[in-house]
């Protein structure tokens, strides 16, 4: 009996008390995959909720993957360059599909062939490259092409991304943690990968984790994590998480 007791002591949802710092206010963006529109239409929606509370100091995360599969991941890294110069209270973190978009651009051809097979294909396309470029290579030439392709300034930009952001209560990542291990001993491939050892974790972590990487109709909140990855690129969803004080409220690029 007191097993059962202490167990179920042990699950109390931090959820439901997490805060972050006075005075700050937090809106972490989920995984955008080239949906450069619904990106520009999300940040006209968080500048406007902004402007419409008391005021803070605000702060824009984009929890990563900001490349593949959508139409237009150059123009995300662009509209993500220019935000960070205008605004510049925003942070990016590394997501899986970054790691690989970087290992493509540095001329590896194993790299490329997978790059290729997740999304990358979209990526590539663009940059200034024509479809009929593009099928006429094949991988090896295709390899040699994109250290050329993506401009440097991308790269470099890219490059900086960070691998974990903690703000009081929350910690945000892109994929997830390692259940049982110190934040500051998490690995960059599990940051950036992992997905059913950390979903199936029901136990409190150290911090709420916010993170995307695993795509869902509508936000999942759970006591230990929430997750916002609402497969922008084929659903129209692009949704951000808002933070202050201890509320939390969403924002959305659905029609609804």
């Amino acid at each position: 009996m007191l097993n059962r007791l202490f167990k179920k002591k042990s699950r109390i949802r931090p959820l439901d008390s997490a805060t972050i710092p006075a005075g700050r206010r937090v809106y972490a963006i989920g995984d955008i995959h080239g949906r450069n529109d619904l990106l520009q239409q999300l940040i006209a929606k968080i500048f406007d909720d902004d402007a419409s509370r008391d005021a803070a100091k605000s702060e824009i995360i984009f929890l990563g993957d900001l490349v593949d599969r959508g139409p237009d991941s150059s123009g995300v890294i662009e509209t993500a360059m220019r935000l960070k110069q205008d605004h510049g209270n925003v942070r990016f973190l590394m997501g899986n599909h970054e790691e690989v978009f970087l290992q493509a651009a540095s001329g590896s051809e194993k790299a490329a062939r997978f790059f290729t097979r997740i999304g990358g294909k979209e990526t590539i396309l663009s940059y200034d490259i024509s479809l009929q470029e593009y099928m006429g290579l094949d991988s090896a030439e295709l390899a040699a092409r994109l250290p050329d392709l993506i401009p440097a300034r991308h790269i470099d930009f890219v490059k900086a991304f960070e691998d974990q952001i903690v703000i009081g209560d929350y910690a945000f990542v892109h994929a997830g943690i390692r259940p049982g291990v110190p934040l500051e001993a998490q690995k960059p491939k599990d940051l950036r990968w992992i997905r059913e050892e950390f979903l199936a974790e029901k136990d409190p972590h150290e911090k709420v984790i916010v993170y995307g990487h695993t795509i869902n109709g509508e936000v999942i909140e759970m006591g230990n994590r929430i997750g916002i990855d609402t497969g922008a690129y084929y659903t129209e969803k692009l949704t951000a998480l808002a933070l202050e004080g201890d509320q939390r409220w969403y924002l959305d690029t659905s029609a609804a």
